[in-house]
């Protein structure tokens, strides 16, 4: 019998232990070990943050269903690692840490024959000075609670503005040098847009995009030239006009370091030190690692082997100048070099080097974005690691046939603005390969024009509506829910 342990059940977690559980039979073991009691489907807290969805139209229970589909359940964090057990432990285990109830503060050992690290990123709001969400009237909408708050305060603004004729400022993008997500930050930069119009106040309240991007939809992936019906156009130009439609201002290379009451700090690449003044922001944090340890057999500290800010895993991490790394040095397996019994899918890997291209600020201020993770690559690498467990336990040995670098990967993006069947517009930007490969494509850009294109329209809002009650259905292991593809 083995035991499988999956640390986190986000959409890299559940897609692992569903996968898991399906496939494998009941002698062996599944254990979701998460602090959140909740599975969120996150690309719809853009909904949320604009009140068109209400929270709990985007989140469902766990328990409940882990209990149906005998999958083990904790509702823990975990403390500290131990590939090699311990003194008194002979099998590898996790130390955590319960959180609620009449536990709630005491650690237990968590044994493991495998182990899915999946816990993601820590929302890293303390790298930026007073971005805790809901202060200084700067907001989030990593999750649907964070997304709930934002709404609340966006519609006191929009109320406050149908009474009179004052004018107000939005602010919306990224709250560190070093943020990623921008994708998500330019949806609902749209859907505030939209409802702005919908409640007939835009004209009063001008908005303003602000991003550590050095040119407009980099999206951390260092841009993309791609089709637009049937003609290349690059994605800054794609964004640029779709801003410019809109009345969307902007702020580029920017790195958001303070905020105060209705004030952003940010110091730009050429090293001038600015401001920017708002009645409501939403500025994406920084993503970091959760700054976990690890022990050997006799507590000796080996934080180095299984951490790198990010959870160390098969990639190339040696330091060589941006114009040397190559597709090749990202991971296929996902797989810990040291301990061969630990993976980490989705945003829980420590990427091996930036997408976009490394810039400072004439200060040294570092200011790019962070290679994005989230999403359809966390779904797909959470499934194939799933996959090569099943395969090892199965055949009784190693097995790492299933392989998917971001290199070799596409992904879709769809930014929709407006709700409902009739009303609002979609942009659809897919993405083949996420990670640009110079080399088999040296003339467009790093990938390929085939399956990079992008779209405008009802249609792209449509299928965006779509997946979302599609991903929820599968997320609820609904019958035949594993024909929907990741």
């Amino acid at each position: 019998m083995a035991k499988i342990v999956i640390l986190g059940a986000g959409i890299a977690g559940h897609t692992a232990a569903t996968h898991l559980r399906r496939k494998l039979s009941q002698e062996h073991e599944v254990l979701v070990v998460s602090p959140n009691r909740n599975y969120q489907w996150v690309p719809s807290n853009i909904w949320v943050g604009i009140g068109r969805m209400k929270p709990k139209e985007v989140f469902f229970s766990l328990l409940p269903l882990y209990k149906k589909k005998g999958i083990g359940y904790k509702q823990a964090k975990v403390v500290s690692f131990h590939p090699e057990g311990d003194t008194f432990e002979t099998k590898p285990f996790v130390s955590v840490e319960y959180l609620y109830g009449e536990n709630a503060g005491k650690q237990e050992n968590v044994n493991y024959d495998y182990l899915i690290n999946a816990t993601g990123p820590k929302l890293a709001f303390d790298l930026t000075e007073g971005l805790n969400p809901g202060t200084n009237n700067a907001y989030s909408v990593c999750t649907y609670d964070h997304a709930g708050h934002a709404w609340n305060a966006l519609k006191v603004l929009i109320n406050k503005l149908k009474k009179s004729n004052e004018k107000a400022k939005i602010l919306i993008g990224t709250g560190h040098p070093k943020a990623t997500c921008q994708g998500a930050a330019f949806e609902y930069i749209l859907n505030v847009e939209q409802e702005l119009n919908r409640h007939g106040v835009r004209n009063k309240v001008e908005i303003t995009w602000i991003s550590n991007e050095y040119r407009l939809g980099d999206f951390g992936m260092d841009g993309m030239l791609m089709s637009v019906g049937g003609k290349p156009m690059a994605s800054y130009d794609l964004v640029e006009m779709v801003f410019a439609d809109r009345g969307i201002k902007w702020i580029l290379g920017a790195g958001v370091h303070k905020v105060e009451d209705g004030m952003a700090h940010y110091e730009n690449l050429n090293g001038e030190y600015k401001t920017e003044k708002f009645d409501f922001a939403m500025l994406i944090p920084a993503f970091s690692g959760h700054g976990f340890k690890a022990y050997d057999r006799v507590e000796n500290d080996i934080t180095d082997k299984l951490f790198n800010g990010f959870m160390i895993v098969d990639a190339d991490y040696t330091q060589r100048p941006y114009e040397q790394w190559t597709v090749q040095d990202w991971p296929e397996t996902y797989q810990n070099p040291s301990y061969h019994n630990i993976f980490a899918p989705g945003i829980a890997f420590a990427p091996p080097h930036p997408i976009s291209k490394p810039r400072k600020s004439k200060n040294g201020t570092e200011i790019f974005p962070a290679p994005p993770r989230t999403g359809m690559p966390s779904g797909i690498t959470a499934k194939l690691v799933a996959d090569n467990i099943i395969d090892s336990i199965k055949t009784g040995k190693e097995s790492l046939h299933h392989k998917g670098s971001m290199g070799n990967m596409g992904a879709a993006c769809i930014a929709s603005s407006g709700y409902g069947m009739l009303k609002g517009k979609g942009i659809s930007i897919t993405t083949y390969p996420i990670v640009p490969d110079y080399i088999k494509y040296p003339n467009s850009g790093g990938r390929d024009l085939n399956k990079t294109f992008g779209a405008l329209g009802l249609a792209g809002h449509w299928v965006k509506l779509s997946l979302h009650y599609a991903f929820i259905y599968k997320a609820k292991m609904k019958p035949f829910w594993w024909l929907i593809p990741e």
